[in-house]
């Protein structure tokens, strides 16, 4: 018999100011190849880019710059306060985001076929629908509100209406956590987060397969 190594896809996922970049950070340290949404995301808007001309004619002009790249916080003020608008956003960038993620999962593939992949995807709950792939294992991070409001006002300078803005424009944890297959509480100290990361990494299984 013959084996076949195969990747691991993990999926992680959590609202923001969660830690999720902490954990993402600490399991690419531990081996695994990281690719980031956020990343992505901007890959796809930049100037030149179908991805920018959709948003431009969905938008109207007034959400690029003199220069002709992407006003981020201009487009952030509309669709932060439309949900209407931030579907209509996510209709453009989520199969140009996924598409370009696609290629990255195949290159490391093709690199190393027993990688352990994590797609660090902020928005996995609201673009459930949209996923073309099965995730191998899906971790959400989680911390209350008030210690992300926090996080989000001493470390980003939000204010806290700001903060509370963009909690309520995400998922809710209650919808994040029914993805879940592990969730990693970030309450804590970055010690305990870390904990149970190496944790999750010592869990996963040996992903030789014997055909």
């Amino acid at each position: 018999m013959a084996t076949m190594l195969l990747m691991y896809l993990i999926g992680l996922t959590g609202g923001i100011a969660s830690g999720k970049s902490v954990v993402a950070d600490q399991l690419a340290e531990l081996g695994a190849v990281l690719v980031d949404a956020d990343v992505l995301a901007r890959e796809v808007v930049e100037p030149g880019t179908e991805g920018l001309a959709k948003i431009a004619a969905e938008f109207g002009p007034g959400v690029l710059t003199s220069a002709g790249a992407l006003d981020r916080p201009a487009l952030g003020a509309i669709i932060f306060a439309d949900p209407a608008k931030r579907a209509a956003l996510n209709a453009i960038t989520h199969p140009a985001i996924w598409r370009r993620a696609l290629e990255l999962f195949d290159a490391a593939v093709a690199k190393d076929p027993d990688a352990i992949i994590v797609y660090d995807v902020p928005l996995l709950a609201e673009a459930s629908d949209d996923r073309p792939m099965k995730f191998d294992l899906i971790v959400v991070t989680q911390a209350s509100a008030e210690k992300r409001i926090a996080r989000m006002v001493d470390q980003r300078g939000m204010t806290r209406e700001e903060a509370e803005s963009r909690i309520s424009s995400q998922a809710t944890d209650e919808d994040r956590a029914k993805l879940a297959d592990v969730i990693i509480d970030t309450n804590g100290t970055l010690e305990q987060t870390g904990e149970q990361v190496d944790a999750l990494w010592i869990s996963l299984p040996y992903r030789m397969r014997v055909v």
